[in-house]
């Protein structure tokens, strides 16, 4: 059986995680980037336009420094990413410098998708690149990222890639042959999916933690990947990056590894933009009313919805909506910070006045700057 949506797509993001391009921790494995590279290649030469988001650059300084095992302290991490992302993009210009294609490193922090004009930026240059025929080699700027920018993961970084540039597939390449209905280390019986919806609420229950010493992502990191990547309308492919030719054979329609399909159902840019945002800056509790609202009819939030406030916000930052499950149900850019919006949790738009002592917003978010997290 053939995937019949794969031979049409024009835009990949392939993503390489950190067992498969380090060697088990020895170093950069060159003869696999040398064999991606000409897959790549070779698709390039189909007229597929490629973006890749490749690990290793941790793994990679910790081999050049000669550490066995991944530093805890930041500093160090820091040290690591910066040593190791010479050898990394090395590594890649030259594998592509064979097929006489020129790459260019690209390296983000969440600060560059967190304000909109640096999102636009970094949207602009990845499609300017792409137009010229040049490969970008996406990383996580770790070699300065702190905690509070960081972006977590490079599945993560992959969705994000593939909202940037609205690409129709996401590739994970990883050490295993796809996703299965339970830990195949564990149950001998799981079997391996084939192709499920990427908003399937029962993948992340399947999916299990890492195991890895040198990545930092799992499979519930890639079941997250998929369903943001599948806001902007891209597939997501978990696949076995060490099988011969494998991203020919997904170009081909090949069943490789684990299917994850868009619903068709493109989000607008700017509610990507919001859903890529990565820090949480505070929650509002909604009440069964609003909850419903906001689910059903895509209304903005009201603070009589609101029953109560958590944390410490700034107007425009990013808040989640809890419901009365205690669940999270939406995302948001809020019109007030956090003491304000004590003051007016409960209150008709009416009451805003009073209350404040200033004409505020009659929404707490508005529709045009919310996103639905939960179905």
């Amino acid at each position: 059986m053939t995937r019949e949506f794969i031979p049409g797509t024009r835009r990949w993001v392939v993503k390489v995680g950190s067992a498969l391009v380090t060697a088990e921790g020895r170093g950069l494995d060159h003869d696999r980037i040398a064999r991606w590279s000409a897959q790549i290649a070779a698709l390039r030469a189909e007229g597929v336009e490629v973006v890749v988001v490749s690990s290793g650059a941790v793994a990679e300084g910790m081999a050049r420094l000669g550490w066995r095992s991944r530093p805890q302290s930041l500093s160090q991490l820091q040290a690591a990413a910066s040593v190791g992302q010479m050898g990394l993009v090395q590594a890649y210009e030259r594998s592509f410098q064979a097929h006489d294609l020129h790459t260019a490193q690209v390296l983000l922090t969440h600060e560059d998708v967190a304000h909109r004009r640096r999102y636009l930026n970094a949207r602009n240059s990845l499609l300017t690149l792409i137009g010229l025929g040049v490969i970008p080699i996406v990383n996580e700027n770790d070699s300065v990222a702190t905690e509070e920018i960081r972006l977590g993961d490079n599945d993560t970084l992959g969705a994000l890639t593939a909202n940037l540039i609205e690409a129709d597939v996401l590739v994970l390449l990883t050490d295993q042959a796809g996703m299965y209905d339970a830990d195949p280390r564990d149950n001998p019986q799981a079997q391996l999916i084939d192709a499920r919806a990427a908003d399937d609420p029962e993948l992340m229950r399947m999916a299990g933690g890492s195991s890895g010493a040198l990545g930092r992502g799992g499979m519930k990191t890639k079941v997250a990947a998929a369903a943001q990547a599948a806001r902007s309308g891209a597939s997501t492919i978990i696949a076995d990056g060490r099988k011969p030719d494998v991203l020919l054979r997904i170009r081909q329609g090949e069943p490789e590894g684990s299917l994850l399909t868009a619903s068709g159902r493109q989000m607008p840019a700017r509610k990507r933009w919001i859903l890529g945002q990565r820090q949480v800056k505070g929650s509002v509790q909604v009440d069964e009313g609003a909850a419903r609202v906001l689910r059903e009819s895509g209304r903005s939030l009201l603070p009589v919805g609101i029953t109560g406030v958590a944390g410490s916000f700034a107007r425009g930052d990013l808040v989640a909506c809890i419901g009365p499950d205690g669940a999270e149900l939406a995302r948001g850019l809020t019109n007030y910070d956090a003491r304000d919006g004590r003051l007016i949790v409960g209150k008709s738009s009416q009451e805003i006045n009073d209350v404040l002592g200033y004409a505020g917003e009659a929404e707490f978010i508005h529709r045009d700057n919310l996103v639905i997290t939960q179905a």
